[in-house]
C-alpha cells in the first residue's frame, strides 16, 4: 500500500479510532446484559447498531468525497451518537444493574464529538454537487441555484467510443 492510500485510509483517522474504542466499551457493557431480558436485549441491539455507525459512516464519508455525501454521513453519525448518549436511561428503566458503566461511554462520546467537529470542519466545501433536497449544500449554495455544469456542452460522440 502506498503512502497516499495509507493517509486516506479512514482507519488512520482519530475519529475512526475513537469510534472503535466506543464500540469495544459498548460490546463489553453488552456482555453484562442478561440474555433473558427481552427489553434489554433490544436496547443492546440498538446500542450496537449506533456504535457501528460511528465508524462505518466515517469510512463512507471518506470514500464519498462530495460535500453532500460527507455531510449526510455526518448527520447520521450525529444522530447515532446522540441516541447512544441517552441509552443509559433506557437501560436503567428496564432494570440493568450495571448502568453506571455507561458513564464511560458518555465520556467517550464527548471526546468523539470534539473530534467530529474538527473532522467536519475539514470537509472540502468546493467539492460538491447541488443537493436539490436542500439539506447538505455548502454554505452559500441553495437547492434552487443554477448548476454551472449545466452550461458545459456535452456531446457523447466527442468521447471517441465508436
Amino acid at each position: 500500500m502506498n503512502e497516499e492510500n495509507e493517509l486516506r485510509n479512514p482507519e488512520n483517522l482519530p475519529i475512526y479510532k475513537k469510534g472503535k474504542e466506543i464500540f469495544e466499551v459498548v460490546r463489553q457493557i453488552g456482555e453484562l446484559i442478561p440474555e433473558d431480558n427481552e427489553h434489554l436485549q433490544y436496547i443492546k441491539a440498538q446500542m450496537f447498531g449506533d456504535t457501528v455507525l460511528l465508524t462505518v459512516k466515517v469510512a463512507g464519508a471518506e470514500g464519498g468525497g462530495l460535500y453532500d455525501i460527507r455531510m449526510e454521513c455526518a448527520a447520521i453519525i450525529r444522530k447515532a451518537a446522540r441516541d447512544l448518549m441517552v441509552t443509559n436511561y433506557s437501560l436503567e428503566m428496564f432494570g440493568f444493574k450495571e448502568v453506571e458503566y455507561f458513564e464511560i461511554v458518555r465520556d467517550l462520546i464527548e471526546e468523539y464529538r470534539l473530534l467530529f467537529i474538527d473532522w467536519v470542519d475539514g470537509f472540502d466545501r468546493w467539492d460538491y454537487i447541488i443537493d436539490r433536497w436542500g439539506l447538505f449544500n455548502p454554505p452559500g449554495i441553495g437547492p434552487h441555484d443554477h448548476d454551472p455544469d449545466d452550461d458545459i456542452p456535452f456531446d457523447p460522440n466527442d468521447l471517441g467510443l465508436e
